[in-house]
């Protein structure tokens, strides 16, 4: 295991992750707050009602509580994690009426096909072993006429662009290109694709046809 994901698996971390450790980092790295994220979000995924939407590598539920709250009636929200520590910690602070979680491995995720209408990864994809497989599970699972948004790193061509890559080399975390995502979401049939990119992370959104 990496650096990068022995530290997202740390208690430590977990206790810290929401009120410090994800908004500096955020910012930093795209210039946006934590609350513009989130509000973005639920915007991009057009949630309402009585949604079912599944939050990929939620961590502490910080993003997952905050969608669930968009939701009503029979809506709810999936945090999904690998790592146990930020599970307790997203039951201890973000649990509601619409919102539970639960462990598993984004590269095979246990639901079925078109089990979701919104799917989301805000800020882990470059920590996921298996980024390209993780996507093509949160596609699989996207219903029709659902929408999946990402938020992940990307790598300019430039000098910064490629010290990032190095020194996300050397940390674990991986440095994706500009076309990755969106034309993979393209040969997967997905439509209204968007890409706007904020100093070195890039947002992705995209629909399933209906």
């Amino acid at each position: 295991m990496n650096l990068a994901r022995l530290t997202m698996n740390a208690p430590a971390l977990a206790a810290v992750y929401e009120h410090a450790w994800r908004p500096a980092l955020f910012y930093l790295a795209s210039g946006r707050t934590t609350a513009t994220d989130r509000r973005d979000a639920v915007t991009t995924l057009h949630l309402d009602g009585a949604k079912k939407v599944l939050d990929i590598a939620c961590g502490p539920g910080n993003f997952t509580k905050y969608l669930s709250n968009a939701l009503s009636d029979d809506g709810y929200a999936i945090g999904l994690d690998y790592s146990e520590p930020m599970l307790a910690r997203a039951v201890a602070d973000n649990a509601g009426p619409r919102v539970g979680y639960v462990r598993g491995d984004a590269r095979k995720l246990p639901f079925a096909d078109g089990s979701f209408d919104a799917v989301c990864c805000f800020g882990a994809l470059y920590l996921i072993p298996d980024p390209i497989a993780a996507t093509r599970e949160m596609i699989r699972v996207l219903a029709p006429g659902g929408r999946i948004a990402i938020t992940t790193s990307h790598r300019a061509d430039n000098a910064i662009g490629h010290a990032s890559r190095i020194v996300g080399g050397w940390s674990g975390l991986r440095v994706f290109d500009n076309d990755i995502f969106p034309k993979l979401f393209a040969e997967h049939g997905l439509v209204d694709i968007d890409q706007q990119v904020h100093r070195l992370l890039q947002y992705v959104s995209a629909a399933r046809p209906a």
